[in-house]
């Protein structure tokens, strides 16, 4: 690392202890702007890292709600309002028990790189709880999204900050958390979240446009090699709705997409994931990968096993943060690896990252490769603020386009600091200029 930004990390460090997740993202971004303060000193001089390193705003709060059996559950909730020298703060809510400060924080550090990738005028921010949703009926997960709504409405606004969806934050409880949102303010304000259904305010291929959008940057990296995603052999972990949409989209251009998981375990069908059965099993049924096996003859399942184990030419993690890790990293690369495109955010721990760039992997970061759901997420507020509604066909177009967009971005920003085909370094750099370039325009603030 530039030894002018060994103090600065240092100091971040410090502030923010116990915080792994959110150590990890700022290590790795540091790490590629180096030669950003070679061209560019101004940004050191006016402590633009530093100001990007400490949230604009965070707010913690407790969630009260009573479950099925009249027993008061307590939960926490956390808004990190990160940046906002390009827009409202954007990015979503995962309600999941692992979620604390460290994680939200490394998720809206990452979320403001993101955004700025997209081009589209937004800040970056996250939230969420360690509420969890599995398990818990339709009248539980209302309960506890209207109490945990109660507190957040007074901090968010189509203006200021729009929530979306993340792990454990669907359809479902964007709809509760909407309703409470407009009970408490009096407001039909449909730009302050996105993810909605479709009748009221949400954009057609939202719910796509994660997975949609990670096959579509993959499939320009690959064209950078003359390939594409057509006859390769895929593995995506998870079982969401960021892989189920991977899955489809993969398979639209001709790939094999040949194993996929959930926290139990994965599963093997060679014949090509049946992506119908999936979305039932998942999505409306929200069961577990072992029914999809139930279901479905010449299917393998091992319990409690790494999908990593599967070969696969293209890899899709897309489940959640350092579940890639660098044992697996060198096993894929042995059998055949030839890209990997991030579904999930940071799914790939650091050594993973070193193996699969020094084996000449192509390997798109999930700032940039997963930026296609927060993309579509501005693409409805777009909608919204016009009171329109856009067809599937013209929103996939538009969502392609962007996504097309930021691979180059990351692929000629590579190019101009020297390192062609260094997707991190050019989605981190690509990011970090516009937002830094906004800031030193705003002043001290």
């Amino acid at each position: 690392m530039d030894a002018r930004l060994e103090a600065v990390r240092d100091t971040v460090l410090a502030r923010n202890p116990g915080e792994a997740e959110f150590h990890q993202a700022v290590v790795e971004v540091f790490e590629s702007l180096g030669p950003v303060h070679d061209r560019h000193p101004e940004f050191l001089e006016a402590a633009i890292l530093e100001r990007l390193c400490e949230p604009e705003r965070q707010i913690i709060f407790r969630v009260p709600w009573t479950d099925d059996s009249g027993r008061v559950q307590i939960n926490r909730g956390f808004r990190v309002e990160f940046n906002s020298a390009l827009g409202p703060y954007k990015g979503g809510l995962r309600f999941h028990p692992s979620v604390y400060l460290g994680i939200v924080k490394f998720l809206g550090f990452e979320q403001i790189f993101k955004n700025a990738l997209t081009g589209m005028p937004i800040g970056g921010g996250k939230g969420g709880s360690d509420f969890d949703p599995s398990g818990r009926s339709d009248a539980e997960v209302m309960r506890f999204c209207q109490s945990f709504m109660t507190e957040l409405y007074r901090h968010i606004g189509e203006y200021t900050d729009v929530p979306a969806g993340d792990i454990g934050v669907g359809g479902r409880e964007i709809g509760y958390l909407f309703g409470q949102y407009k009970r408490i303010t009096n407001r039909y304000e449909s730009g302050v979240l996105t993810g909605k259904g479709i009748s009221w305010g949400g954009s057609l291929v939202r719910p796509e446009a994660t997975g949609f959008g990670t096959v579509i940057f993959t499939e320009e990296m690959l064209k950078t090699r003359g390939s594409s995603f057509d006859g390769q052999r895929v593995v995506v972990s998870g079982s969401g709705n960021v892989a189920i949409n991977a899955i489809a989209k993969a398979q639209a251009l001709g790939a094999a997409v040949v194993a996929c998981s959930d926290s139990s375990g994965y599963v093997v069908d060679e014949a090509g994931i049946d992506v119908g059965l999936l979305r039932q099993v998942k999505e409306v049924e929200r069961g577990r990968l072992k029914d999809y096996v139930l279901r479905r003859s010449g299917v393998s399942y091992v319990e409690a096993g790494s999908v990593w184990d599967v070969d696969a030419t293209v890899a899709l993690p897309c489940a959640t943060q350092n579940e890639l890790d660098g044992g697996a990293a060198a096993r894929l690369v042995r059998n055949g690896l030839l890209a990997v495109g991030e579904g999930a955010n940071m799914p790939s721990t650091r050594e993973a990252v070193a193996v699969f760039q020094e084996a000449g992997v192509l390997f798109g970061p999930g700032k940039a490769a997963n930026a296609g759901g927060v993309a579509t997420s501005a693409l409805e507020m777009q909608q919204n603020a016009s009171r329109d509604s856009w067809s599937f066909e013209h929103t996939e177009q538009r969502l392609t386009d962007i996504m097309v967009g930021i691979h180059d971005r990351c692929a000629s920003t590579a190019d101009e600091y020297g390192e062609p085909g260094n997707y991190v370094l050019g989605a981190n750099i690509g990011g970090f200029v516009k937002v830094a370039d906004a800031m030193l325009a705003q002043g001290l603030i």
